[in-house]
């Protein structure tokens, strides 16, 4: 079994309401995060149980993109600026540069997202959970994701999503569905359980009918940092 002890402890000491708190992470306990990664990069998920093996990829994910920041902060967002304009090879460099070797194999975010999870389970529900450190991302959870609460993790992350009206919400007046680039970029993953995105999102939205002719828009995504400020 895998420890997620020690991951566990820093979301509780560090995440509150999805914001992470990384002047303190990064005076306190940088390298308690150093130790973890290194304490399960031996492991094979081959050898694992699906919901152990899901649990584990998204909490590295997950420590992964916060340890990119860690190793840079002070900074504000992941898609920094040089003269105005976009640092498009720094920021795809975050997802794409390889970060960590697991069980021999060199890895970056993308691959840990794209190359294992999306190839290997049909489990939309992930892209509530996989955090990329940005205001527009999922909330971070303030605890590891575990393979016994897997499930009821991740409902309650995707219940979380759809009805906070910064991510969806369905505009009557114009019938107009506005909701996340998530739901775009990954359109493909929620038609696998959906017939429609509109369909996906009404299986969780709780105050609102969409009817099936309503217009999808989706809104800006900002790539400013979860960050907040130690109290």
């Amino acid at each position: 079994m895998i420890d997620f002890t020690p991951w566990d402890k820093l979301l509780h000491c560090y995440v509150e309401n999805g914001q992470v708190d990384y002047t303190q992470w990064q005076a306190e306990s940088a390298p308690v995060l150093d130790q973890w990664l290194a304490s399960v990069s031996n492991t094979d998920i081959d050898k694992l149980e699906q919901e152990e093996a899901i649990a584990f990829l998204i909490n590295l994910y997950n420590a992964l993109a916060i340890r990119q920041v860690l190793q840079k902060y002070p900074i504000d967002t992941i898609r920094p600026k040089i003269m105005g304009v976009p640092n498009w090879a720094s920021f795809l460099r975050f997802f794409k540069k390889d970060i960590y070797e697991l069980n021999g194999q060199a890895l970056s975010l993308d691959e840990i997202e794209h190359g294992i999870l999306r190839a290997r389970y049909t489990e939309p529900r992930i892209h509530f959970a996989l955090v990329c450190v940005s205001e527009s991302c999922p909330h971070l959870r303030p605890e590891a994701y575990l393979p016994e609460q897997l499930d009821a993790q991740l409902e309650e992350d995707t219940r979380r999503f759809i009805n906070n009206p910064e991510k969806v919400n369905y505009d009557v007046n114009s019938n107009t569905l506005y909701c996340s680039k998530i739901f775009d970029w990954y359109e493909k993953d929620f038609l696998t359980q959906s017939d429609t995105i509109s369909h996906y999102i009404q299986q969780y939205l709780e105050d609102s009918k969409i009817p099936p002719d309503a217009t999808i828009e989706y809104l800006s995504y900002s790539w400013q940092l979860n960050q907040r400020t130690s109290s």
